[in-house]
Formats: C-alpha cells, sequence, structure tokens
C-alpha cells in the first residue's frame, strides 16, 4: 500500500500527475508504468520518487483528482439548479455533455474498478468511497425534490436508478453513439424526475411491481 503522506506541491509534481492522469485515462492504469511516464515527462527518477514514492501513490492521487473535479462539477450543477429537480436535471445534462467531450473513453472509476478488482486493494477501494459519495450526494437531491409527501418514491432507490443510468451511458456511449447515448441519459432523468409531479411511488416498489 501507498504511503499516506502527502507530497509536497511543486511543478514537476503537477506535470507528473498531469501527465499521468492522461495516459492512465487513455491507455490503463496497468499498461502505463513509470518508464513511459518519465519518457513523457522531462523530469529524473528521483524527482519521481520523490513527489511518489510507488506508483500507487500516482494512482491514488489521479483518482483523487478526478474525484474532486467530479465533486465540483456536480457541486456547481446543484448550486444552478433552480429547484432541486432542476438541480438533478443539471447534474444530468453536465454528464451528458461530458459524453461527447473530445478524448471521453468512459468513466475513470470504474474503468479503475475493473483494473483492480480486489475489494482490499487501496485503488478499489478509492472507487467505492466515490460512488458512495456519489451515491449519497443524488440521493440528497432526490430527497428534496420528492419533499415530504407520504407517498414519495424512496430517494435513494431513485439514486441507484439515476446511478446505474449514468454507468450504462458512460460505458456504452463508446459503442452506441455518445449523441444517442446522452439524449437517452436525459429522457431517463426526466423520466425519474416525472415520478415527482405523477407520485406514482409505485415505480419504485422493492417488490418489483408496477
Amino acid at each position: 500500500m501507498g504511503t499516506t503522506t502527502a507530497a509536497p506541491r511543486s511543478e514537476a509534481r503537477e506535470r507528473l500527475l498531469a501527465t499521468a492522469s492522461e495516459l492512465f485515462y487513455r491507455e490503463g492504469i496497468r499498461a502505463v508504468g513509470v518508464e513511459r511516464i518519465l519518457a513523457e515527462v522531462p523530469t529524473t527518477r528521483a524527482t519521481f520518487y520523490r513527489h511518489f514514492p510507488s506508483k500507487e501513490d500516482l494512482v491514488l492521487a489521479y483518482l483523487r483528482g478526478v474525484d474532486t473535479l467530479t465533486r465540483d462539477a456536480v457541486g456547481t450543477a446543484r448550486e444552478a439548479g433552480s429547484s432541486p429537480a432542476e438541480a438533478l436535471r443539471a447534474i444530468g445534462a453536465a454528464l451528458a455533455d461530458d459524453l461527447t467531450s473530445p478524448g471521453f473513453r468512459g468513466c475513470a472509476f470504474l474503468k479503475a474498478a475493473t483494473e483492480f478488482p480486489d475489494p482490499e486493494d487501496p485503488v478499489h477501494r478509492i472507487v467505492v468511497e466515490h460512488r458512495a459519495w456519489y451515491l449519497a450526494t443524488i440521493t440528497e437531491v432526490f430527497a428534496e425534490a420528492f419533499g415530504d409527501s407520504a407517498e414519495r418514491p424512496d430517494p435513494r432507490e431513485a439514486a441507484q436508478h439515476f446511478l446505474m443510468m449514468r454507468d450504462g451511458a458512460m460505458s456504452g456511449a463508446h459503442l452506441d453513439g455518445v449523441d444517442d447515448a446522452a439524449a437517452v441519459f436525459r429522457r431517463g432523468v426526466d423520466g425519474l424526475l416525472a415520478v415527482v409531479h405523477q407520485g406514482a411511488a409505485r415505480i419504485y416498489d422493492t417488490s418489483g411491481s408496477r
């Protein structure tokens, strides 16, 4: 397991992290070794290991960076919404826009989990932590959107549905076409929010009945 001591910030560290992050996302974490990163960044091996004592430390820093960007994006979208329902639409719209951005290659966390399936691996654990935060955040917004009605759907189940649609869109966009995947995801979010207006709690009946 990598060290938990925070490395000092420096221009060299940021260059190494930025280059590694791009390579990890584009080519895969296991496919990119330290030698490859050093070939891309004009720095020494000693500098690399001063900032990242192991490759694992670098991988964790990469995923923490993605986590920070995601939290910021969700927070910005949430603040932009004029209501909780509009906040959910804004979060969904931002994600749909990501699908069509140049260089999009899926969810960094899903890709990392595929490469590191061991639940005890620090890389896998940071993926689980990120997803727990995401689910809790979306659950909170759905709870705000549904209000206090006794017949409201379960906000967590709605959030799980949202997360499943997100995973599908991010995983299948490059196969099914990014424009189609983005459009389908947007419609899915609208469908979830329609429950707010229809009061159709039965849609999320855990018995599976409709």
